[in-house]
């Protein structure tokens, strides 16, 4: 569901003391503004807070985000205040990578056409040619940008130079199948979400579902989580499971599997462009939705 047009999220964390939510509070009770939605998260392991409010100025076209902005600085300046302050109505542009499987992209697309991601989508990058009509279908432009061990650092030359020229603010691999270099990952640390099965036991390889059902596996499910260099361990956004059991045979499972990748990239990516959530000593605050 859309956000009225005048609806802001600010969000913050800083060093947990007395008195941070009083600032933001107050602040906002003086500019006139009315907090639709409010969570918090002390984490008192780490000693860290984190808030995320959502409010509406008493009216669109008097509300001066650089005066708001110029105002608040110095009161979260006292409290070693990171914060931000983003429009509902922004349109953040999203990069999607993806090689061949094309469940996670369609589905994308989908919420995007229909407007359940209010989302931009500049540029559909992958490293094979298979998926170029879709993305025509949808206006997309496509790039197909073949890689192998000899041309990877050319590729992903040109991966960057995508991502920077469609100002992109976030890049979903969306069952992209390649490995990218720590260079990379380092340069899109919080700005890359990724994708992948995750069965238990944890199945490597080929075919892992097929590996599921030869040991009677009894969930199935998938993680999305910000990519770091470490393969398929990033710092977790969002994650689904469902119980199946022997009567599943392999293609039950893949299906079963790709409709939970589905909801889960969804979800994750939801989550982002609403700032819920919180990137925070390699590992994540989420507010739910």
């Amino acid at each position: 569901m859309a956000k009225p047009k005048n609806t802001y999220y600010l969000t913050a964390h800083c060093p947990s003391t007395l008195g941070t939510m009083d600032v933001l509070t107050r602040y906002l009770c003086e500019q006139q503004c009315n907090v639709v939605e409010m969570q918090t998260f002390d984490d008192v392991e780490s000693g860290h807070f984190f808030v995320r409010l959502e409010f509406r100025p008493p009216s669109e076209l008097a509300f001066d985000v650089a005066a708001f902005s110029e105002g608040l600085a110095p009161r979260a300046a006292q409290f070693a205040m990171h914060w931000q302050l983003t429009a509902a109505s922004l349109r953040p542009n999203v990069v999607v990578m993806v090689s061949r499987l094309d469940h996670c992209l369609n589905d994308l697309l989908y919420r995007y056409r229909t407007g359940q991601l209010a989302i931009e989508i500049p540029a559909i990058i992958s490293n094979h040619p298979d998926l170029q009509r879709l993305a025509d279908w949808h206006h997309i432009p496509f790039y197909h940008l073949p890689v192998d061990d000899s041309n990877r650092s050319e590729q992903e030359a040109q991966i960057r130079q995508i991502i920077s020229e469609c100002q992109a603010d976030l890049v979903v691999l969306a069952r992209y199948m390649q490995m990218l270099s720590p260079e990379l990952c380092t340069a899109l640390t919080g700005k890359a979400i990724n994708i992948h099965h995750s069965l238990l036991p944890g199945f490597k390889g080929e075919h892992p579902y097929h590996q599921a059902y030869d040991k009677g596996v009894k969930l199935v499910g998938a993680t999305a989580h910000y990519i770091n260099n470490q393969l398929d361990d990033g710092p977790i956004i969002s994650q689904g499971v469902e119980v199946v059991d022997h009567s599943h045979y392999p293609e039950q499972l893949i299906a079963k599997g790709r409709d939970i990748e589905c909801r889960t990239l969804a979800r994750a990516v939801q989550a982002h462009i609403e700032g819920r959530v919180f990137l925070h000593q390699g590992k994540t605050v989420v507010f739910s939705s």
